[in-house]
């Protein structure tokens, strides 16, 4: 055991004089570093190769443009149902809410005025059964007692827009005349609307003739500003 003992203690005093001796100097991190590089491998690139470099990179998707407010309108309240339920399948949610203002009407889409109040009743029943709904007879003003209006409108392209509407419902004896007399509108305001809600609420508006899309009365005050 004394021999076997002697001997290991033999052997590992040799590897480490070798180890310490025979392994030769040992080389720093400095040195190992510059080792590893190979200076003839560097190349220095142009101004157009760097420049090519930075237009290969891949760029990030674009922005959807986003608007701040967008106006629907002007509808009449009787519309405002009808209006609401072509916006809910879009779920705008908080962003969706109502303007009222009372506005001047210089033209109006009507029937005239019916010989007494039983013709007026009859011909209205005749206007639900097109299925028009958006009508009222008139009683109050003596020179058009007992006609139909059949909506009020600020422009005549947009009273014009209404005739014809009514004219693929089946609808013959109205007519559009001048008629300046205050109304109630309401207008439905959205706001933080990208491109592809925009052209969904522009869908919802070719559903209404004579309405319209456009920048909200606050933003375009800013805009001018």
């Amino acid at each position: 055991m004394r021999t076997v003992f002697f001997l290991l203690l033999l052997a590992n005093l040799g590897f480490l004089a070798w180890s310490y001796f025979g392994a030769g100097p040992t080389l720093s991190e400095s040195q190992l570093v510059e080792q590893q590089l190979n200076p003839e491998a560097i190349r220095l690139l142009s101004a157009d190769q760097v420049a090519a470099l930075a237009a290969a990179r891949p760029k990030p998707p674009p922005r959807p443009a986003v608007a701040a407010c967008l106006e629907l309108g002007a509808f009449n309240p009787a519309d405002v149902a009808r209006v609401q339920q072509a916006l809910d399948p879009l779920a705008l949610g908080p962003r969706l809410s109502q303007r009222r203002a009372e506005e001047i009407a210089s033209y109006w889409v009507f029937m005239p005025p019916q010989r007494d109040r039983q013709a007026a009743n009859q011909k209205a029943a005749e206007l639900r059964k097109l299925g028009v709904e958006d009508f009222f007879v008139v009683q109050e003003d003596p020179r058009h007692r007992f006609a139909i209006s059949l909506g009020v409108f600020k422009t005549s392209e947009a009273a014009q827009a209404r005739l014809a509407e009514l004219r693929t419902k089946g609808v013959r004896t109205a007519k559009v005349g001048p008629r300046e007399t205050p109304v109630h509108k309401i207008y439905f305001i959205v706001r933080e609307v990208p491109d592809a809600l925009a052209a969904k609420l522009n869908e919802v508006r070719q559903s209404f003739p004579g309405s319209e899309l456009k920048t909200c009365p606050l933003e375009e005050k800013r805009a001018g500003s």
